[in-house]
């Protein structure tokens, strides 16, 4: 729905508030935008942004272990494995046995995935320059500096820190109309009253 004239309470619930001082939701937001403008840039058909990154780190790290990826990239194990395999299949990439670790798969680009890769160079770096034209010149390279410096903030933690970090509690199960369980040894105390 189109805003008329007169209304101004739809512009202060996009640019005040609670929201426009939460990192959360201001990089969230940035990133949808980053995506999308990525998404327009590389047109049907091309590669993801994630599939890039994973590309252009193994290009970077050629015959790096799937750990290394996810050191690399920040996408999350299982996603990446899942990822990676998805790559083998379409023949972008190709994993072994490393030399050095019987346990560790290494990765490594295929002629087609470094064709994929450098065919969407171009089309990234247009992104990029896109999205940061949307800042004034003068803040792109702190911009660029701040994200680097988030990006490997976790990497960077002391392995007590990363222990002590606390995960999001588990919902509680809603009982659906159900009756409430009593434990079994309540339970036995009730009948043997």
């Amino acid at each position: 729905m189109a805003k008329t004239k007169g209304d101004t309470k739809g512009d202060k619930a996009e640019h005040g508030g609670a929201l426009a001082r939460s990192p959360s939701h201001l990089l969230h937001r940035v990133l949808q935008l980053a995506l999308d403008i990525y998404a327009e840039e590389s047109g049907n058909g091309g590669i993801t942004q994630r599939q890039y990154a994973v590309l252009a780190a193994v290009a970077e790290n050629e015959g790096v272990t799937q750990t290394g990826l996810v050191r690399a990239t920040g996408i999350d194990r299982s996603t990446l494995a899942d990822m990676v395999a998805r790559m083998i299949t379409k023949g972008h990439l190709e994993r072994q046995r490393s030399d050095q670790d019987a346990r560790a798969n290494t990765v490594s680009l295929t002629p087609a995935g470094a064709a994929v890769l450098e065919d969407s160079r171009p089309k990234v770096a247009m992104a990029d320059a896109r999205i940061l034209a949307l800042l004034k010149p003068s803040k792109r390279e702190g911009f660029l500096e701040l994200l680097a410096d988030m990006a490997v903030s976790d990497v960077h933690a002391e392995p007590e820190a990363k222990a002590k970090k606390l995960k999001a509690p588990k919902a509680e199960k809603v009982g659906h109309g159900k009756k409430d369980k009593k434990p079994k040894k309540e339970k036995a105390a009730k009948k043997a009253a």
